[in-house]
């Protein structure tokens, strides 16, 4: 049997993992949120590694409040980098192969076409910068680890794009949306189940990954989609970044190449991100 811990088990990706279980009798998971576990603190983490005997570790872990992070910047790093390494240097020291789960958001925005594995990362906010130091904190600890980047996530649970505009709807008559900020939805239940498959294959073409559900669409599309859906009615109107100014600043473009992911793991079908919002809404409405 597999034995695999998954960190921040109380956030959308880890209460999808959690969905999972029951279906994958192989595998023994350990969850623990950040009750359980704290990753910024070095002894604790160790502490979890020495009484179990881990294959994997899934880290689900992060600070993600992207605008609060622009004025929080030492909790930021403490999350998304100097936990990242506490529990790089844990796998290293117990032969465990780390998942590490970041971002599209490593990247500027400028490159215009989808952003490969090769790219070189420039974040231009906070969060961003946070979750490239945890990347190079993996590739400078470990020789076994999959660094999985993702984009625009979304599922039942915790905060979310989706429920946010389900919200409003139930709030408002119009909505203003951006339209120049383009990338690609990920479904975090389909997130999961990419990373089990990643598991139950025993792959060992350790890297830098790139997963989202296929397609490529602003925000502006992405709100009109989740009213079609949802049957709600309501105004959608579309704005510039310029109009709505935020703390921190976003990539306008940050589509992510999933070629190595397609060649690697022929297996995985990637959804089109139209059937994975209609799984989710279903699920959830």
């Amino acid at each position: 049997m597999i034995k695999v811990l998954v960190t921040g088990t109380n956030g959308q990706l880890g209460r999808c993992i959690r969905d999972l279980k029951v279906d994958t009798p192989e595998i023994d998971f350990t969850f623990v949120g950040s009750e359980e576990l704290d990753i910024t603190n070095d002894f604790d983490v160790n502490a979890i590694f020495d009484e179990n005997d881990f294959d994997y570790c899934i880290n689900c872990a992060a600070y993600t409040a992207v605008d609060k992070a622009e004025s929080d910047i030492d909790n930021a790093f403490l999350v998304n980098a100097e936990g990242v390494k506490y529990l790089a240097a844990a796998c290293k020291g117990n032969n465990v192969i780390l998942i590490h789960i970041s971002t599209d958001f490593v990247f500027d925005g400028e490159k215009g076409e989808p952003y490969t594995e090769e790219d070189v990362p420039n974040p231009i906010n906070v969060y961003g910068a946070s979750k490239l130091k945890g990347e190079e904190y993996v590739q400078e600890i470990l020789e076994k680890y999959f660094i999985v980047r993702t984009s625009w996530v979304y599922s039942e649970y915790g905060n979310n794009f989706v429920k946010t505009m389900l919200r409003l709807a139930d709030e408002r008559d119009e909505i203003n949306v951006v339209s120049d900020q383009v990338g690609s939805p990920t479904y975090a239940g389909d997130l999961a189940c990419f990373l089990i498959n990643f598991i139950s294959s025993q792959n060992d073409n350790y890297g830098i990954y790139h997963y989202s559900n296929d397609g490529v669409i602003s925000w502006y599309e992405f709100a009109t989609e989740i009213f079609r859906i949802a049957n709600v009615s309501i105004k959608v109107n579309e704005i510039k970044t310029v109009d709505y100014p935020t703390p921190a600043k976003r990539p306008i473009f940050s589509v992510l190449n999933k070629s190595r992911v397609k060649y690697n793991f022929p297996n995985i079908q990637i959804s089109d991100w139209k059937m994975s919002l209609k799984k989710m809404l279903l699920n959830y409405i």
